[in-house]
């Protein structure tokens, strides 16, 4: 029997964490410690590849033997983040924005070995595209979900799938925020297998 290192997910998401659970290896989370204010200059890509890495470095620098996940995720319209709305009426704002129009979502995914400090990262975009929804069904949809604390008001796991005319991209979970298909690949080539 071949013993792997400890597998961590450093996040405070539930939503990656139930990701993570469909894979059925055994994991434990653990929250990272880092600031995430964007860099000045810095793009959206360049965000969440060096949030994802920093997260995922936060948690492996103090469990040596481990190997440790870190994913951000961004919303991008206009050629300006999106980010959490935490109020109705920004909710609402967002979702008027988005309306009839299309949102690029940029995800950044890292996995880290604690010991070696080597890194297997990587940017994965996903569109999205919204439908054109009349007033009364974007405030019914914020009343049934209160999608507050998701980026720009879109709990797409939930009833914010209504919000959406299609998408596109290699791996839906993406939309969630964690690419698992991206990242088996990063697990096999640190000899994690998960079938």
């Amino acid at each position: 029997m071949t013993s792997h290192p400890e597998l961590i997910l450093g996040s405070t998401s539930v939503y990656r964490r139930e990701l993570l659970q469909r894979l059925k290896i055994p994991f434990r989370v653990e929250a990272p410690d880092i600031d995430e204010t964007p860099l000045e200059n810095e793009t959206p890509q360049q965000l969440v590849e060096r949030l994802a890495v920093e997260k995922a470095r936060s948690v492996a620098d103090k469990n040596p033997g481990s190997l440790v996940i870190g994913s951000d995720q961004v919303a991008v319209h206009g050629g300006k983040i999106v980010g959490k709305p935490h109020t109705h009426d920004r909710a609402m704002q967002q979702l008027r924005e988005a309306n009839g129009q299309e949102i690029m979502l940029y995800t950044g995914l890292s996995l880290v070995n604690a010991d070696t400090g080597e890194a297997q990262t990587e940017v994965i975009p996903f569109q999205v595209v919204f439908r054109n929804l009349s007033e009364q069904q974007l405030e019914s949809y914020l009343h049934k979900e209160q999608p507050y604390h998701c980026a720009g008001s879109v709990k797409s796991e939930g009833l914010g799938i209504a919000l959406l005319e299609r998408f596109e991209g290699e791996d839906p979970n993406t939309l969630i925020g964690l690419p698992l298909i991206r990242l088996i690949r990063m697990l096999e080539y640190f000899g994690v297998n998960v079938i």
